[in-house]
């Protein structure tokens, strides 16, 4: 079978890769679709991010949906032929933070294309990929691009369950990525009465509108675009971040309402932070890492139409074009979200 592999930064290759056996309580899935993450746009543009780096060749990817073609030993509720979104996230069940639920933050986490253990986490982006079960959402009434999205959406309901509520809330958005985009979608979901987004793309910004931000700034235009909401100690409830950028945490803590909540979602290196304004209003920084049981709740809110992730897929490509589709899902003046197909 086909996988696409990155050896080292720009050294991205479509190569042959032995299928795994299929085991007792998994599937073995033919891959439909894969989104391509800003995760793997670190390996592909640099070796890594912050301090991990890769060590070895790595497939990637990690957002997939599929179709199964197979079932191992007492697998029940799942069926031939059946399109399943599939979660990367395969925690243990047994170390001290599974135990306490807290799956995100498992000791032993298998999570598809990652480089943070050695050896290296082989990602899903192959033309078969072997699954538990319970990595397998049945998506039935998506499409495999919809179904693909499930990783994605889930970082950011678990962003909003981080956040608290929002009913009648006022938001805040910084970078208009897909996870920024999805971060609109789903704290509009949750209540959210005003939601402004910033980046520096008009492109991402029209986007943006179209999630249903009520304001949107580009603040490469219009660097101080963010003073108008500092005034009477600011007008933000909550802010993702969701840029990994320390100047746009920065430029929005002036505009967040004292007792307001930070979601840090971006991952960008270290930043210096102004702690002492942080501390004046009494904010609270809360990171979101990743997510677990939600990604069946984004599943089924797509199922149900209250979220809608078709227009923010822009370009699909078919799998002889993985370099291709890598170069474009960086450029950010026109792709927002671009997906390989593998059928």
């Amino acid at each position: 079978m086909k996988s696409i592999v990155i050896h080292a930064a720009k050294d991205l290759r479509i190569e042959e890769t032995a299928p795994e056996p299929l085991g007792a309580g998994q599937v073995e899935i033919r891959l439909a679709t894969g989104g391509i993450c800003g995760s793997d746009l670190h390996y592909f543009n640099h070796g890594g991010f912050g301090a991990i780096r890769l060590r070895e060749p790595m497939v990637l990817g990690h957002e997939v949906s599929g179709h199964i073609t197979a079932l191992g030993q007492g697998v029940t509720g799942l069926a031939l032929g059946q399109l399943v979104a599939v979660s990367p996230s395969r925690p243990c069940h047994q170390c001290s933070y599974c135990q306490k639920a807290m799956f995100n933050h498992c000791l032993n986490m298998r999570f598809y294309g990652s480089a943070m253990p050695f050896p290296h986490i082989q990602g899903a982006f192959r033309q078969v990929l072997v699954a538990d079960a319970s990595q397998c959402v049945p998506a039935d009434g998506l499409t495999a691009g919809e179904a693909a999205m499930a990783e994605p959406l889930a970082v950011c309901l678990h962003a909003t369950r981080r956040a608290g509520p929002l009913l009648g809330k006022s938001v805040l958005v910084t970078g208009c990525g897909p996870i920024g985009i999805l971060c609109i979608l789903a704290a509009r979901r949750a209540g959210a009465d005003f939601i402004a987004a910033t980046d520096l793309s008009d492109f991402t910004l029209g986007l943006a509108r179209q999630a249903g931000a009520d304001v949107t700034l580009n603040t490469a235009q219009v660097p101080e675009a963010l003073a108008a909401y500092t005034q009477d100690k600011g007008r933000f409830d909550v802010l993702y971040e969701c840029s990994g950028a320390a100047p746009a945490l920065i430029a929005a803590i002036p505009a967040m309402r004292p007792g307001g909540v930070i979601i840090q979602l971006g991952l960008g290196g270290d930043m210096t932070l102004p702690v002492q304004a942080m501390t004046a209003k009494e904010l609270s920084l809360r990171g979101s890492f990743r997510f677990h049981e939600e990604f069946a709740t984004g599943v089924s809110l797509m199922q149900k139409g209250l979220i809608d992730v078709k227009p923010f897929i822009t370009q699909t490509f078919p799998l002889s074009q993985a370099l291709q589709a890598f170069q474009t899902a960086g450029d950010r003046s026109r792709a927002m979200k671009a997906q390989i197909v593998f059928d």
